[in-house]
């Protein structure tokens, strides 16, 4: 059975990731140590690593925000940089000496906003275009090691991501993703013999509701 990480696992995309990798012989190790706290994580991952090899991280957890940039508060930013980008760096540095033990892979879900410019989303498309490029970068330091890594954009996705935001997805189906689509997606990727460094995902068309 293969080992791994995924964050954000107890809903939306993390935790569809999980409902499929649980389904094709994977073990997931779940941290329980929030993102941020930094030195609570990075305790809890080199207890895990003590008695575990890391085959597989998904680095899926996300904070979104979509206001004007002068109206985010500093403790705001902290928190959309930790979870989004810090965090994720972090989990890397700790978990790459036992990737590249087990030759494993690495996927950072970003999200679309990581490959365009949109109103509103500085600081959100700050932290989703940091660990894309993060991701990509990485690659070309371990490849030599047999560790993949990969990054997948997906565009508006039907999950609680929304639930505090001023817009949501279209009731229309072809206008969202669906977390399983997601998920299959990085089954697809792990068990692909090349490496898929990058991937973003998109429904048919762009439509969303305004709250």
């Amino acid at each position: 059975m293969l080992n791994a990480i995924v964050t954000g696992y107890s809903s939306g995309i993390g935790k569809a990731i999980c409902e499929e990798l649980i389904k094709n012989n994977f073990n997931i190790i779940k941290l329980t140590s929030r993102l941020e706290e930094l030195e609570k994580l990075e305790k809890e991952v080199n207890c895990v690593l003590k008695s575990n090899e890391i085959d597989l991280l998904v680095n899926c957890a996300g904070l979104g925000t979509f206001v004007p940039h002068e109206e985010i508060s500093l403790k705001k930013i902290k928190e959309v940089i930790d979870v989004n980008l810090t965090a994720p760096i972090v989990l890397t540095n700790l978990c790459l000496r036992s990737l590249k033990k087990t030759k494993g892979h690495i996927i950072n879900i970003t999200s679309i906003e990581a490959t365009k410019h949109s109103k509103f989303s500085a600081l959100y498309t700050a932290t989703k275009s940091g660990l894309r490029d993060f991701g990509l970068c990485l690659f070309e330091e371990v490849r030599k090691s047999g560790v993949k890594v990969t990054s997948i954009n997906p565009d508006i996705t039907k999950t609680n991501f929304f639930d505090n935001l001023q817009f949501e997805p279209s009731e229309k189906e072809d206008t969202y993703i669906l977390p399983e689509t997601i998920a299959k997606t990085v089954l697809q990727i792990i068990q692909t013999d090349a490496v898929i460094t990058d991937m973003t995902v998109r429904p048919q068309r762009f439509e969303i509701k305004k709250r």
